[in-house]
């Protein structure tokens, strides 16, 4: 039977990768790079940002690495002050309430981005655990943020169900076990699928979505997989 959900942030609870876009687009241009969104989403989207700043700007030291990122970074949260969740998520919430489920944040972004995105959208207190992937042996898509969630909670990964929009992220649940439903904000829904999502949706709004959530607190978690 559910017993909790555990969320990702970026991209599942609320689309902010056109802005993280924005600000790849803008810092990587002192550089004289020039991305589209074939680059954002094969060689950024869902990865850490030291494997990002390795990868694309091999030339930078260590320490000229995390001041490039801690100014994306800063770039990001000041493009980023009118957030709004994916459709149907203040409805889901309330549900996991209802029903008594635990919640947990599971997230590869920096912590002073995670804490900025959750204050304003105003879900600070909405979790019961917080996994930031710095506090982590590694981040997705390593499974180690999604054990450190089920260890946290005091669950299984048999009682949980994960939501994500990254390859990356979607790879972490399902490596740590955990049944995961692909959310197809930033990537198309036989990509999720590929990686292991047994369930894409658009958003928090969508029909199968409830009808497989109501079935999983009314019995057995292999109902999902079956529909």
């Amino acid at each position: 039977m559910l017993s909790a959900i555990l969320f990702d942030l970026d991209g599942t609870i609320v689309n902010s990768d056109p802005i993280h876009y924005q600000a790849w687009q803008q810092i990587l241009l002192r550089y004289n790079i020039e991305i589209d969104e074939v680059f954002y989403k094969s060689r950024i989207s869902g990865r850490l940002n030291p494997e990002i700043v390795q990868d694309i700007l091999p030339e930078l030291s260590v320490a000229e690495g995390v001041k490039f990122a801690d100014e994306k970074e800063a770039l990001f949260r000041q493009l980023a002050s009118y957030l709004q969740p994916l459709d149907g998520f203040a409805e889901l919430l309330e549900w996991t309430k209802t029903h008594n489920l635990k919640r947990a944040l599971v997230t590869n972004a920096p912590r002073l981005n995670a804490k900025f995105m959750l204050d304003v959208l105003g879900i600070t207190a909405a979790f019961d655990q917080i996994v930031i992937a710095d506090d982590c042996v590694a981040g997705k898509p390593n499974p180690a943020p999604y054990q450190v969630a089920l260890s946290k909670l005091k669950i299984t990964a048999e009682n949980a169900i994960a939501l994500e929009d990254s390859p990356s992220g979607i790879r972490a649940a399902v490596g740590a076990g955990i049944q995961t439903i692909g959310i197809a904000s930033t990537h198309e829904p036989e990509v999720l699928q590929k990686v292991g999502a047994f369930m894409v949706v658009p958003d928090f709004t969508d029909l199968h979505l409830w009808t497989l959530l109501n079935s999983s607190i009314e019995g057995d978690l292999s109902l999902l997989q079956k529909n």
